[in-house]
């Protein structure tokens, strides 16, 4: 039993973790000759006390496991932080760059159950007369289910990260005209990074929020022209998103056409010390995103959070009719030849939207799997230091020069059995975070 304790606890509260069968050994190996040597340690799974390799199953979603998705959203929250004040290999001077934080909703489909507010602030009743609760589970269900447009609605999504792609070249092309360069000359005096998540609203539709900043020509680690101002910056990114368009399918000789919706939010964020209670902080930039970054549509319409084979599962499905419509617009929409390009069928239960839920640029700050490397190197510091003194001198001695590792795993399943899932979650106050740092 305390065998088996330690192998769940290695999960960190992973519910759902992938079981693999197979054997990994550790040989020693000549770094001069490449003589392959005695075996230093061996490995079966059937020896192990689930009778399996248990791996994290590192699901973003928190309707699947809310303990993966929990190291995945404070691992971009530190992506974005370090991307707004430096650290994890970005230097601190990068929060005197110009930055905002700028959100992208989608077009009108329809109207829809909401709750409008007026210049103040105050909540105003909707088109239906009724003034609804912040929580109402008919904010986002479209007053005329009849005449929403579920087939823009789908398409949108669907060609919803086309169109980000399009804004961000126009506005590269925005800040150079407003600095009165080329676009050859650009790349060489400054440089546009920007990390963004998707949320759904209620709706069913994907936005965007995005922190984009303006640098150096080497990212962060030069400093941004003097022309570069947060309110040229501002000014760039309302200009490009005016203008970013996506030509779409034509449907039955209906022609679409995608650009973003009227509103659009684009907000100076200011330093973390900064204490006005208009303005943005870096500290609640990073955790607004971070927020987003587990969360799918089910979050917000109420749909499914795993691919569906058979529209008639969605019979069964435990989800709301409006979810319920856009999923089965979606499905029929896909078996079109003219649009098999964009995989609706496949995406049905992401409401069309097939994109990454986050992205950043290249020079934005670190990357994801920078700090999971940065915890597995973690971890591997607290078994040694666990380890018998005799014993850790000799796994310190053992790099990568000196062991020669054969390995090989195979799918056996997915989940914990009933008796590890009741070991489990009598272990989950003691978890915690397994006591693992989030940041490189």
């Amino acid at each position: 039993m305390p065998a088996l304790v330690r192998q769940l606890r290695g999960l960190g509260g992973c519910t759902h973790p992938v079981r693999l069968d197979g054997h990994r050994t550790e040989h020693e190996l000549n770094p001069h000759t490449g003589e392959i040597g005695r075996v230093l340690h061996h490995l079966n799974s059937a020896e192990l006390p689930a009778g399996h390799l248990l791996v994290r199953c590192n699901n973003r979603r928190a309707t699947r496991c809310a303990a993966c998705a929990e190291v995945y959203r404070r691992d971009t929250y530190q992506l974005i932080t370090a991307g707004l004040r430096g650290g994890k290999g970005n230097p601190e001077t990068v929060a005197q760059h110009p930055r905002v934080f700028a959100t992208f909703t989608a077009p009108g489909f329809g109207h829809v159950h909401n709750r409008p507010t007026d210049r103040r602030g105050t909540a105003r009743p909707c088109r239906c007369g009724l003034l609804h609760d912040q929580d109402d589970d008919l904010l986002g269900v479209p007053l005329d289910p009849a005449t929403y447009d579920y087939e823009a609605s789908v398409l949108w999504n669907a060609h919803a990260g086309m169109l980000w792609r399009r804004f961000s070249i126009y506005l590269r092309r925005e800040i150079a005209k407003r600095a009165g360069l080329t676009q050859r000359d650009f790349p060489k005096a400054a440089r546009v990074s920007f990390a963004k998540v998707a949320e759904y609203q209620k709706r069913g539709a994907v936005h965007f929020h995005a922190v984009i900043r303006i640098d150096g020509p080497d990212g962060s680690y030069s400093s941004p022209p003097a022309w570069a101002t947060t309110e040229l910056l501002t000014d760039a990114i309302q200009a490009a998103a005016r203008s970013a368009t996506v030509n779409g399918p034509v449907v039955d000789g209906r022609a679409h056409d995608f650009r973003f919706g009227r509103q659009l939010d684009v907000r100076p964020i200011r330093s973390a010390d900064f204490e006005g209670p208009a303005e943005l902080t870096e500290r609640a930039v990073a955790a607004y995103i971070a927020k987003y970054a587990t969360k799918g549509a089910e979050a917000a319409t109420g749909t499914l959070d795993r691919p569906i084979k058979f529209l008639a599962e969605l019979a069964h499905a435990r989800i709301t009719d409006h979810a319920r419509r856009m999923i089965r617009t979606a499905w029929l929409l896909g078996a079109r030849k003219d649009l098999a390009e964009l995989r609706l069928r496949a995406w049905a239960h992401m409401l069309g939207f097939r994109g990454h839920f986050s992205t950043k640029t290249r020079h934005y700050s670190t990357t994801l799997g920078a700090l999971r490397n940065a915890r597995a190197e973690w971890r591997r510091a607290q078994a040694l230091a666990a380890l018998p003194e005799e014993l850790r001198s000799i796994e310190a001695d053992q790099d990568e020069e000196t062991t020669y590792v054969v390995a090989h795993w195979a799918f056996a399943g997915i989940g914990l059995t009933r008796g590890e899932e009741w070991l489990s979650a009598s272990l989950a106050p003691a978890l915690g975070t397994e006591g693992e740092p989030t940041h490189a």
